[in-house]
């Protein structure tokens, strides 16, 4: 496999991505930068299975943690801030280790962005305000109205709706006229790639473990803790894997053993949709069974 200072490592969740970039930044004298849409906020570490302390002493470690959750982070933002991440590494001569199942961020680092304007943070806010004024379903016509081109969003998507509606709100014109502008480029060179796919008895057995640690090891405190926070329950964190099944627990809704089989067969169906995300969008990359065949091919 051709070397190159820039690596992709993907994979769903439980496929072992995180041990062979920690290994790889051994190897390759690396810096590990976070490609996971969750782990990017500091509130949830056991949640998200962020690495730990221990891990973080081993290898330097890049954006994870750095968001409050009362924060959404969309791919773009998420793309910026990796492709400084990026450059600075290089500039320190090391290699740069992107690891994380998040398929999209990865393609938007490698595509690029859409030239789309900085939306001034009163307008976000007025759109927050719109949608609770008007309801979910009357801010879904809204959006549509401004950019039929959004049609294909579903109601529940408030994120992607909010951003259709505060572009045009901002600038006068639909989020769908800048995606069709040629993208801009935010990294320079290719990447090695690998992609983590275990077989699927080994990958289902490895998220009703991970699902089944989360209860052990403080995961019930986590999301009490964020619950506490009152933050709006539209927001990413609080529909990440593992938050509502345990809300439901800590509210009475259900049993502790009824909640923990509801995280297993999210988490399982979680890593199947990842895994057909990752099918479909990287025919190109390397596809490896585990962590250790993984960093073996991308070794020096």
């Amino acid at each position: 496999m051709r070397e190159s200072q820039i690596i992709f490592i993907a994979g769903p969740t439980a496929s072992g991505k995180s041990a062979a970039a920690l290994a790889l930044a051994s190897l390759r004298d690396g810096e590990i930068i976070n490609a996971d849409a969750m782990q990017i906020y500091r509130d949830l570490r056991i949640i998200t299975a962020r690495p730990t302390p221990e891990d973080e002493s081993r290898a330097p470690h890049r954006l994870y943690g750095v968001l409050d959750g009362a924060e959404a982070c969309s791919a773009g933002r998420w793309a910026r801030m990796a492709a400084d991440a990026v450059r600075q590494a290089l500039a320190r001569g090391k290699a740069a280790i992107l690891v994380g199942g998040a398929g999209l961020y990865f393609k938007a680092l490698e595509d690029g962005l859409s030239p789309i304007p900085d939306i001034p943070g009163e307008i976000r806010g007025k759109a927050k305000a719109r949608r609770a004024a008007i309801g979910a379903a009357g801010f879904r016509a809204e959006t549509l109205a401004r950019d039929p081109k959004m049609a294909h969003l579903p109601e529940g998507d408030s994120q992607r709706l909010m951003r259709a509606w505060e572009v045009f709100e901002a600038t006068g014109k639909p989020l769908s006229h800048f995606q069709g502008l040629p993208r801009e480029p935010l990294i320079e060179g290719d990447a090695q790639k690998a992609l983590i796919a275990p077989p699927r008895e080994t990958l289902y057995a490895n998220c009703d473990a991970r699902a089944a640690q989360m209860f052990e090891t403080g995961a019930l405190e986590e999301v009490d803790a964020l619950l506490a926070r009152g933050l709006d329950p539209a927001l990413p964190i609080m529909k990440t894997l593992g938050v509502p099944e345990i809300a439901s627990f800590l509210r009475g809704e259900r049993g502790r053993e009824d909640a923990l089989l509801a995280l297993q067969q999210n988490t399982r169906r979680f890593s199947k949709r990842q895994m057909t995300w990752f099918r479909r969008q990287t025919t190109d990359w390397p596809r490896f069974e585990s962590p250790k065949e993984a960093v073996a091919a991308l070794s020096p």
